[in-house]
């Protein structure tokens, strides 16, 4: 059994808990950082308090002897759009800040894969040596997150021990909070999208992103960038997929993406001032979409060992759990026979 002591920050969210149950697992001693109310494992010692206050961050690193910076808002719209910077960049920043008053064998960083990808960008595949400038992020959190991203090559330029993991879209059971990916497929079951914008993106179960995490750590060379991917899809392969899996039949009407943007610009219009609720097409999404954001994985497959598990299963065990937990309002011809 390991006697390492650990500190997961968010390690109640969708990639935190699969990690978190890892790290049990591996015999690991395991500490959260997280919000009240956040449910977590048995075994856990749990700090709870806000990234964003030094005493808090302060208190949760007393001892450790590693740290994994997941938290964050993933979400791509905030009624209040200065909650991104100061959670997801101010929150990074006293999270570096404090880890620096510490003796750590190792930070993993989370960042993402949306801040990879620019405006007018000529990649067919981008890898993760691409840098990128702020000008080129199509929303508050996109920027919240390059500003982020940059503070953790900072610190590690600087001697913390930081190396940078940035996954790809995540997909599996689980995600308790709905974050982007899982809403995207919630919507498209439930008829909520009559058709679709086609976009290219990269998926990966989210069980190998945590996995992808810990090898990180483990081998991880300080101040690189990972990126954490698997399957490069278009959304009408992905609908395929989805179609497959419950034998309800997709949309197969294809927007011109002006339209989707005109949507999106509608949508988070009453979203900022009519509903106060998550849209339906935030701008930032609509945006993201508008170039391909497909990814080369090699250097953390070749580095790491990262896994690459079957992104199909992945989504047959997400439906599962969604279904599981009654979250699909419509019956599933191929998974509810009666």
């Amino acid at each position: 059994m390991s006697s390492r002591r650990v500190l997961v920050t968010g390690g109640g969210g969708f990639i935190g808990l699969h990690l978190v149950q890892q790290l049990l697992e591996c015999g690991e001693t395991v500490r959260v950082l997280e919000l009240p109310d956040v449910s977590l494992p048995e075994h856990v010692e749990v700090v709870c308090g806000s990234i964003c206050d030094a005493a808090t961050v302060s208190k949760a690193l007393k001892d450790v002897d590693r740290l994994y910076h997941l938290a964050a808002n993933p979400n791509l719209w905030a009624i209040d759009k200065n909650d991104f910077r100061r959670v997801n960049y101010q929150g990074a920043c006293t999270v570096l800040q404090e880890a620096a008053k510490h003796d750590l064998e190792v930070i993993v960083y989370t960042s993402t894969e949306s801040i990879l990808t620019g405006k007018g960008r000529r990649e067919a595949m981008v890898d993760s040596t691409v840098k990128r400038l702020i000008q080129e992020m199509p929303g508050p959190y996109c920027r919240s997150k390059f500003l982020a991203e940059q503070a953790a090559f900072k610190a590690a330029a600087e001697g913390q021990p930081v190396v940078i993991v940035a996954p790809t879209l995540p997909i599996g059971p689980g995600d308790r909070r709905i974050t982007p990916p899982t809403r995207m497929i919630l919507d498209f079951i439930n008829s909520r999208t009559p058709a679709y914008l086609e976009c290219g993106f990269n998926m990966i179960d989210v069980r190998d992103i945590a996995t992808g995490h810990i090898l990180a750590a483990d081998h991880g060379r300080h101040g690189e960038r990972y990126i954490l991917g698997n399957e490069n899809l278009t959304l009408s392969k992905f609908l395929g997929q989805i179609e497959e899996v419950t034998g309800l039949e997709m949309p197969k009407i294809r927007i011109p993406f002006w339209i989707a943007l005109a949507t999106g610009a509608v949508c988070e219009f009453f979203a900022d001032h009519v509903t106060h609720r998550q849209p339906r097409a935030p701008l930032t999404g609509v945006r993201l979409a508008r170039y391909p954001m497909y990814f080369d994985s090699n250097k953390a497959i070749n580095e790491l060992g990262l896994l690459q598990s079957p992104v199909f299963q992945a989504l047959a065990d997400e439906i599962e759990w969604l279904l599981e937990k009654g979250l699909i309002n419509r019956r599933l011809p191929l998974l509810q026979q009666t």
